[in-house]
């Protein structure tokens, strides 16, 4: 009897809860409501202006990102175009990669699409052979990497997949997180629950990224070169 009355009592509280918050949404749809019906003619049209001039600069911003190459997953041929790249955009995922090693492969599927998601962000591949003297100073030791630009500054890297799980099989919402945790993207989830396929999968060598710091830090990395 204890038991189910336990349960009662929790289903209660939970009710009460959703009760709540039901409420508390539908005074501020009320509020809202009553604001707009207490608006003259001449603060609606203002309004509405004020919503199209900003639906404006939205479409705007989004034909000069497609003006500069945003929106598709493309292959630059040099290490001279790469500086240009990364000079006319804010944010840029360049990968550095090699024919021979198949996980580049992996890599290429999802970031062609996240480059047609995320608008605002300029995804890049290079071949390594093509840029020796980038790979020696950006220090890419690992094939595939990641180098995650802002500002013309490599920030942050993403080597190998240890930070994705440790995994091949990895999801496109995975490297999504790796890439909003260091702020080169606009991600809309909670970069404190990484989306991943399952506990059992990612292995002890993720625990390194537990030790991170959300936005703006570099993570551990102990990925074997391929």
């Amino acid at each position: 009897m204890e038991a189910h009355s336990s349960v009662d009592m929790f289903s209660k509280v939970l009710e009460n809860q959703l009760l709540q918050t039901t409420k508390l949404v539908e005074e501020r749809l009320d509020a809202e409501i009553q604001k707009m019906d207490q608006m003259d003619e001449d603060e609606l049209e203002l309004l509405k202006e004020k919503r199209l001039k900003a639906l404006k600069k939205t479409q705007q911003q989004k034909q000069e990102w497609l003006s500069k190459g945003h929106g598709e997953y493309r292959e630059i041929p040099s290490e001279r175009d790469f500086f240009q790249e990364v000079k006319e955009s804010k944010n840029v995922v360049c990968h550095f990669y090699r024919d021979s090693t198949f996980r580049c492969k992996i890599l290429d599927k999802h970031l062609a699409i996240l480059s047609k998601k995320h608008l605002e962000t300029k995804f890049l591949k290079l071949n390594v052979e093509k840029a020796p003297f980038l790979c020696e100073r950006l220090k890419i030791k690992v094939i595939p990497t990641l180098a995650l630009v802002k500002d013309g500054k490599t920030q942050d890297y993403v080597a190998g997949f240890t930070d994705l799980g440790n995994t091949d099989d990895f999801t496109t919402e995975t490297l999504e997180w790796r890439l909003g945790c260091s702020d080169i993207i606009n991600y809309s989830g909670n970069l404190m629950e990484p989306p991943f396929q399952s506990q059992k999968k990612i292995g002890t060598n993720f625990t390194k990224l537990e030790k991170k710091t959300i936005r703006g830090k570099k993570y551990d990395s102990d990925s074997d070169d391929d």
